[in-house]
Formats: structure tokens, C-alpha cells, sequence
């Protein structure tokens, strides 16, 4: 501890979801004359739901601040010195300092600390091609960035869109665009959207977008941005095609901003995101925590780590980096790889393995895909729904569940989630005692009626 200081320092660098919950829950174990707070942000916004950004570029969420969860007033008001338009620029790890410059003064100065929490996030993946950096292409990950978009769509005479990309952003993009009224391509180098399901289930997807009038272009490489005499973009081209555009919107993923990790000599994973241990502290030092999207986390599934950028895990991270960082104790296990979107009324959920990550962990298993109904079929509003369902040969283990369908389909993915964790089998899974009335499910929940037919691939039973 610098000596010329009477109580110990925090300093946060990245001022959202991990960051700030760490600061919030450290100020909750300790106050102000033990521990000083300082934290670094270098956006305009503070704890903010990047999640939400789709839904406000579409309209469902009319006004940008109804994504701000705290604002930087408020975290000032309980005791934390955020500093806005701060962008860290260094990390000393051995002298236990960051560099830090005002984004409007220019001016830069070293804070020391005794303790530190990395959470810079992650950068939304810009390929080097030609034209990538041109006018109306646009990134989204922050809230400046949706506000860029949102200016661009308004100053944008034509109603032409490309989405580069078709994971969770990517076709979230796709639909708010839709409802702004544009003529939508999407352009993804997948066979089918949505990588993060098998493409049997993509396909599911596919068909509901192309429902909505967007045209889905699989299979096709993105090999540069065609720009006009303007210097704007026109266009998006492909080896065979080329797609005009007036706004172009890159969904084409994240990666973990370690920039400033890595040239600290901080320990990197496979992915490139930060390795810590189940206290969230980065592995070899003591003193130094990082959380959310800028962090690799543990499969419990697969038991290999995994970089999955979102806020769920992001707030939890913060949560338990706060209670260390203030003196408690708290522990993050790792997760089952949980996710859910929509497109239109369309449900989209996943959690544990696909199938190439099973294959690639080394696991044999067998599959089942079932169609049911969100209620029972003869309840008013009962809509289709499919459900595939990964179980470890021999042992039946539960490794994955995918499920497409309307409403009442997305969250039940939630109880193979709880199942996951548990590391239950599939036919444990078909013993559940879960919620049954007409209204909301069959006598037998479509989760459990694709985990009685995986019981018997798994052992031969019918």
C-alpha cells in the first residue's frame, strides 16, 4: 500500500455490467474511510444493458436511458469515484499502477492501487477488409455504438440494410432493422444462422426470418464494403454477389478486449480472454481480479474454458470480484452455456453441448429431436415446439438441449440448465416434479418428452 495514503485503493478499469457491480458490492462490504474507489470508464454511459441495444435500434425500448441501470451520478452519490471519458492506456502490474488519459483534455496521469479489477469488456470482431472502416458500417456493442447507429439511421435517405452475421446480434439486428422499415440481408458464412445451435435447428430459424421478408444469404463470405464516390457505403460483396446497402451492421461476434492484459504479461486462455479462478482473481496474483465479457470461464459441462460474452455471467463476476475485493468470500463455479433470443415470435434457447462440442471434448452421445406443444393441445394458444435434447452413451447423462418454437418455448430451457448444473442424467430429468396445468404446459413438459425418448436411444427402452 502506497504509505503517503491512510486506507487501501480499488481501482476498476471498464465502468459496466462487472466493473461496476464489483465496485458496487466492494462499497457494500466496506465504506468510504476504509476503501477508496476509483474507476475508469471510457464510454459516455455507465451500467447499461448492452442486451438491450436491438430492442432500442428496433423501438420496443423507446428511450435509450431505460437501458442505464445506474447512471455514473448515482454511482458517485454511493461512494465511487467514476471517472467518464477515462481511458486506461497502461497497466503496471509491478508497480501496481494504471495509466490513465482524459478522452477530452488530453491529459494523462499514473493511479496507484492495492487492488484491481479488469473489465474492459469485449470488441465487437471488425475483419480487416477493404471498406470495413467506411461511413454507415457499423459495430454494435456499447451504447455509443447504438447511438451511432440510431444517428446513422436517421441522417440514411435509403432503406437498404446488410447484417453481417447471423449469431444472437446479428439476427437481433436483423429483425429491428425490419421493423425500422428497411429491406434486410443477412449475409453469414454459416450453413445455417444461429452457430450456436446444431444447423438442424439454424434451419428453424432461417425459415422464420426469411418469414419476415429478410433474405438469407448462408454459406457466403463477406471479401470487402463497396463504397460510393461519397466515401459512404453502397454495398456489401461477396466471391458471387454483391448485396446494396445503405447501412451495414457487422453481428459478426466478440472477442475479449485484453489489449492491455496481454501487454501486462496477464495470463490469456485459448480464446484470448483473461484466465482467473473460481475467487474471479487472476490466476498468479493476488491483488488483481477481472470479470465479464474480458474473461474466459469454466464449463461444467465440457470442463474446458469458454469465453460466452454475457450480462448474466458479467454481473455475477462483479459480484463475487466485489466481495473479495472488500474482505468476504464468494466463488463463481462456471456455467452451462445458457442463451436465449427471439426473432419475432420465434424462441430460440440453448444450453451445454452441441453437437461438435461434444464430439470435440471427446464425448459419444446420442440425440433426439421431439415436437410438442407449449400447452395443452387443446388449451387455446398451444403453438409447436421443437426440442433436441445430447445424452452421454452408456451413462445418460444430460450433455445439451436445444429448443425453437413460440411462446412459452425460450425459458424452458431453464430446467436443462438447472439439469446441467446438477449433472443429472436424462432419465432423472423425466422423474421432475414440474409445474402442470393446461394453460402452460402438457401433461408431459416438452423438455421431459424428448428426455423420455433419450432414455431410451441411451438404453434401449421405449
Amino acid at each position: 500500500m502506497d504509505m503517503s495514503r491512510t486506507r487501501e485503493r480499488l481501482v476498476v478499469v471498464g465502468g459496466d455490467a462487472a466493473g461496476m457491480a464489483a465496485a458496487s458490492q466492494a462499497r457494500r462490504m466496506k465504506g468510504p474511510d476504509e476503501l477508496e474507489i476509483i474507476a475508469f470508464e471510457r464510454g459516455h454511459f455507465s451500467s447499461y444493458s448492452a442486451c438491450g441495444i436491438p430492442y432500442w435500434v428496433g423501438g420496443d425500448v423507446t428511450d435509450r436511458d431505460q437501458l442505464i441501470a445506474r447512471s455514473p451520478e448515482e454511482h458517485r452519490e454511493r461512494g465511487i469515484d467514476l471517472r467518464m471519458r477515462t481511458e486506461v492506456t497502461a497497466l503496471d502490474v509491478a508497480g501496481g499502477r494504471v495509466r490513465a488519459r482524459d478522452l477530452e483534455s488530453g491529459a494523462e496521469a499514473w493511479t496507484s492501487y492495492d487492488k484491481l479489477v479488469i473489465a474492459t469488456g469485449a470488441r465487437p470482431i471488425r475483419p480487416p477488409l477493404p471498406g470495413i472502416d467506411a461511413p454507415g458500417v457499423h459495430g454494435v456493442q456499447t451504447l455509443d455504438d447504438g447511438q451511432a447507429l440510431i444517428d446513422t439511421l436517421a441522417r440514411t435517405s435509403g432503406r437498404r440494410a446488410v447484417v453481417v452475421g447471423a449469431g444472437y446480434i446479428g439476427v437481433e439486428m436483423a429483425e429491428a432493422l425490419v421493423n425500422r422499415g428497411y429491406e434486410v440481408t443477412v449475409v453469414n458464412r454459416g450453413k445455417e444462422p444461429m452457430s450456436t445451435l446444431d444447423p438442424d435447428m439454424g434451419r428453424l430459424v432461417h425459415e422464420a426470418m426469411e418469414g419476415l421478408g429478410i433474405t438469407m444469404v448462408n454459406d457466403a463470405e463477406v471479401t470487402k464494403i463497396l463504397t460510393g464516390e461519397d466515401g459512404r457505403v453502397r454495398a456489401v460483396a461477396t466471391e458471387d454477389a454483391e448485396y446494396p446497402a445503405d447501412v451495414v451492421v457487422l453481428g459478426i461476434g466478440v472477442r475479449p478486449e485484453t489489449t492491455l492484459a496481454q501487454a501486462a504479461g496477464l495470463p490469456l486462455g485459448d480464446h484470448g480472454g483473461l484466465l482467473t479462478d473460481q475467487a474471479m482473481r487472476i490466476r498468479g496474483y493476488e491483488n488483481i481480479w477481472a470479470g465479464g465479457d474480458c474473461v474466459e470461464v469454466l464449463d461444467l459441462v465440457s470442463g474446458r474454458e469458454r469465453h460466452i460474452a454475457l450480462g448474466t455471467h458479467a454481473n455475477k463476476h462483479g459480484q463475487v470480484i466485489g466481495a473479495n475485493a472488500g474482505g468476504g468470500y464468494a466463488t463463481f463455479p462456471g456455467v452451462v452455456g445458457t442463451a436465449v433470443s427471439k426473432v419475432c415470435d420465434l424462441e430460440i434457447a440453448r444450453t451445454g453441448l452441441r453437437e461438435k462440442d461434444a464430439r470435440r471434448a471427446g464425448l459419444q452421445y446420442e440425440k433426439v429431436t421431439i415436437e410438442s406443444t407449449s400447452r395443452s393441445g387443446y388449451y387455446p394458444g398451444a403453438a409447436p415446439m421443437t426440442v433436441k435434447m445430447l445424452a452421454e452413451r452408456r451413462t445418460g447423462r444430460l450433455l445439451g438441449v436445444q429448443i425453437v418454437g413460440r411462446e412459452g418455448a425460450g425459458k424452458r430451457v431453464d430446467i436443462a440448465a438447472v439439469a446441467l448444473t446438477a449433472g443429472m442424467t436424462v432419465e432423472q430429468l423425466t422423474a421432475l416434479d414440474l409445474g402442470y396445468a393446461p394453460p402452460f404446459s402438457p401433461v408431459w413438459d416438452p423438455v421431459q418428452v424428448a428426455a423420455r425418448k433419450a432414455v431410451g436411444a441411451v438404453f434401449g427402452r421405449r
